[in-house]
């Protein structure tokens, strides 16, 4: 199949026929994903639904090289665009690697999601405070802000000061240069650094709903306290940013190293995905017991909270179907919440903030 057949998914029934197809694809080209299928005694021709297909833990991405082979025609395996993303990490803790042989794809799944929910990228300046990040040269995360904020304005501000006195220095100014200009901005933050950013000590001013004086701003918070502060709740995070920035909803984005697509909230934590993408909830007791309102239950209980599983079908060309270690609550029209992470899982910054 032509991987970018997959951001033209309309229904539910298109999405379950490429998830068969692309699972079958990987579960014959795709090494780690194969063998673990076969360990688990599962035979891929005896998958018929989308909520069948086993999950892939995630932990495979730190220990392994999770690839799936594309073999043309001729044999010949054909050259891309590549790149190596790694996930954040302290001193010591291993991290996680996704080795994307067709950047472009990435690229394309990015952009399309984004302007899925929030229009043409054009009518926005979109800024990174992202300090720690700038840190990690390999950041998946860090690549998708960089080529959203060159495509969103035709003279970008880059803010790649490291040290987080330097970066809210550097915001500030860039947040007074835009606003002063009447532009629409969207900044992408981590939690810790939103936290430490008071806007009226800068000289700024944020009035109520999104409208600063000057212009409008929407804040798209990407999770992760990096260990620089006491992990709390979106709730409380959400609830001290609103009151700082002067905001009703602070946004969200939900991602990873090992994901090319993103989920995005518009607010109160609530997630949701794009046609490409879709979230499982499992029993942490079962992880054959799944639940998605859209596809129905594997086996016969319902589980609405628990941890999560993903279809990102743009992962085309890795795993597509990833069991992770996130915990969270799946509603009934599918969208989610993510509520912590699993007991003894490494701590990341992609959104792991814990209830």
């Amino acid at each position: 199949m032509n991987p970018s057949d997959i951001f033209s998914i309309k229904s539910k029934r298109e999405f379950e026929r490429r998830s068969l197809e692309i699972f079958r694809h990987q579960a014959k080209n795709n090494a780690v994903y194969k063998n673990y299928i076969q360990q688990l005694g599962i035979v891929p021709e005896q998958i018929k639904a989308a909520n069948q297909i086993p999950f892939l833990p995630i932990e495979f991405f730190k220990t392994h090289k999770v690839e799936t082979i594309k073999i043309e025609k001729k044999g010949v395996r054909k050259k891309l665009n590549s790149q190596l993303f790694l996930s954040s990490g302290t001193t010591g803790m291993e991290r996680s690697k996704h080795f994307v042989s067709d950047i472009g794809l990435y690229e394309k799944s990015f952009r399309k999601c984004f302007e899925l929910f929030y229009g043409n990228v054009k009518q926005y300046s979109i800024l990174a405070f992202l300090p720690s990040y700038y840190e990690n040269k390999n950041s998946s995360l860090l690549y998708m802000v960089n080529d959203l904020r060159n495509n969103a304005s035709p003279t970008p501000i880059v803010i790649e000061a490291s040290p987080l006195e330097d970066t809210l220095k550097q915001t500030t100014e860039a947040l007074q240069k835009l606003l002063s200009e009447k532009k629409k901005v969207i900044l992408f933050g981590v939690s810790y650094a939103l936290l430490d950013f008071t806007p009226t000590a800068s000289g700024l001013s944020p009035l109520s709903s999104g409208r600063w004086e000057g212009g409008e701003v929407i804040i798209i918070e990407t999770g992760g306290m990096k260990g620089r502060r006491e992990e709390i709740t979106r709730e409380e995070l959400h609830k001290t940013l609103c009151k700082k920035f002067g905001m009703r909803k602070i946004h969200s984005e939900y991602g990873m190293t090992e994901l090319l697509s993103q989920a995005y909230s518009k607010g109160d934590g609530i997630f949701n995905c794009p046609p490409w993408m879709k979230v499982f909830v499992r029993d942490v007791n079962d992880p054959f017991q799944i639940t998605n309102y859209e596809f129905g239950v594997m086996n016969k209980k319902t589980t609405t909270t628990g941890a999560i599983n993903i279809i990102d079908l743009a992962n085309i060309n890795s795993c597509s179907f990833i069991a992770t270690q996130d915990i969270g609550k799946i509603h009934q029209n599918n969208s989610f919440e993510v509520l912590g992470r699993m007991n003894n899982s490494d701590l990341r910054g992609c959104n792991l903030l814990t209830h």
